[in-house]
């Protein structure tokens, strides 16, 4: 009688997770390994959620943009790291990334990357973890302020100040000290609303949903998505610079300023409720744009104008008009890709009342409003015709409007949004100096 045989036993294979996504980090494929690691299904994240989801913020903003360079340049890039499951928790891991080409051959173009990861058992993520470098603290910082949209604010602010001093009313001596406390307060409200903006798009759902976003242009910060801070962080955050601006305001009416108290109560409550519901001023098909215009245009350099000198005078409306339009472009553009997400949220803006198509026209209307306004104040002799230095961005505005006309449905609008950034902080400069220097 033969024996019967013992079967073998088949060694454990630890699962391994192979992620594909395109250059943006959006994912393409997630295999059965990257279920059974991450505890996503492909359903949930595929063309869904980027790959950034499965790191801690700090390593993706201080780290994986060296990685995947280093990827693209030498064919491929290895580390231990650490990841985040769906539940939360973090595991120690070895990565390699590789590059992808179209078709598959490393002599065509790159259109993404593919992660392979292993977990590295019994292994305390707190021993691998990268370094977070200050820098990469402070960008953190950067980030969760969206601190360089802050220009939008500050450069109307700039030119009340140039128009106040070289204007025919100006002081004797230019008041600094007002002025320091004009630009603290403009910041802080401003920083006031782009993070009460972020807090209100993440809980009704309206970034979260959106895969689409230009970073770092639109779709908001991200800082939730990316761990950098909480909700409740973020609504502290908002809530501390909300009272600094706030004890700017009341140091300026201790200075014989009362009407700041209007303009800053103005600009608090259309921040605030730019987002929060139940107003969500961004939801009603143009309320929210026409209040961006106002708030970073004529009621910012009035606003400033009277801080300065103490009382207010029709002209100090009309000069912030045009930067308000270029602010306006700022938002336009930036709302275009933006647009499926918003709607399914139900943030139904004005780029999205009139659909992309016809939108990209309406970019164009900005342009041409903006620096036809800017041309009519000087020849009004509202402004000095030093003013119309200006002009000189036309060029940069001209290169953004035909991107958006001709790229508004697809990636490469991103350089518009970028164009419309730097455009309008070209445009305040030499607005600036021509007010200033040239009057």
């Amino acid at each position: 009688m033969t024996p019967k045989s013992t079967p073998r036993l088949q060694p454990h294979k630890a699962p391994v997770s192979t992620i594909t996504c395109d250059m943006e980090g959006r994912i393409e494929t997630f295999s059965a390994g990257a279920q059974q690691i991450f505890q996503y299904t492909p359903d949930e994240v595929v063309g869904k959620k980027r790959v950034s989801l499965f790191s801690p913020g700090e390593v993706v903003l201080g780290h994986v943009p060296g990685w995947l360079k280093e990827a693209s340049t030498k064919g491929s890039f290895e580390t231990d790291t650490v990841f985040i499951r769906k539940d939360g928790s973090r595991f120690a891991a070895h990565i390699r990334i590789t590059p992808t080409f179209h078709g598959g051959h490393t002599s065509g173009q790159q259109v993404g990357f593919c992660g392979t990861t292993t977990v590295l058992d019994g292994v305390d993520p707190a021993t691998i973890m990268p370094k977070t470098s200050l820098a990469t603290h402070i960008f953190k910082g950067v980030v969760i302020g969206r601190l360089p949209f802050l220009t939008a604010s500050l450069i109307p602010a700039l030119l009340a100040a140039a128009w106040v001093a070289a204007g025919p009313d100006a002081p004797p001596s230019f008041p600094w000290g007002l002025f320091g406390i004009v630009m603290l307060g403009a910041a802080l409200l401003h920083l006031a609303a782009n993070v009460f903006n972020d807090y209100f798009d993440w809980t009704s759902g309206t970034d979260e949903g959106n895969n689409d976003y230009f970073l770092p242009f639109t779709g908001g910060s991200r800082s939730v998505e990316l761990g950098l801070i909480t909700p409740r962080g973020l609504f502290m955050v908002a809530s501390v610079a909300l009272a600094g601006a706030a004890a700017c305001g009341v140091a300026l009416v201790f200075m014989d300023r009362p009407l700041v108290i209007a303009f800053g109560a103005v600009g608090a409550l259309s921040g605030f409720f730019y987002t929060a519901p139940p107003i969500r001023l961004a939801a009603r098909r143009g309320l929210g744009e026409l209040f961006v215009g106002l708030n970073f245009g004529p009621l910012m350099t009035a606003g400033a104008a009277y801080a300065l000198r103490g009382n207010v005078v029709p002209a100090d409306f009309l000069i912030g008009i045009p930067m308000g339009l270029l602010t306006t472009a700022i938002l336009w553009v930036n709302e275009i890709p933006d647009t499926p997400a918003d709607v399914r949220a139900g943030k139904v803006h004005l780029v999205a009342a009139m659909g992309v198509s016809k939108a990209r026209w309406g970019y164009l209307a900005l342009m041409v409003t903006a620096f036809g306004a800017a041309v009519g104040l000087a020849l009004a002799n509202i402004v000095p015709m030093g003013s119309l230095l200006v002009l000189l961005a036309l060029p940069l505005a001209v290169w953004t409007s035909a991107k958006v006309v001709r790229n508004y449905n697809d990636r490469s609008l991103a350089k518009a949004s970028a164009g419309t950034i730097g455009l309008h902080l070209l445009a305040g400069v030499l607005t600036f100096a021509g007010l200033l220097w040239l009057a």
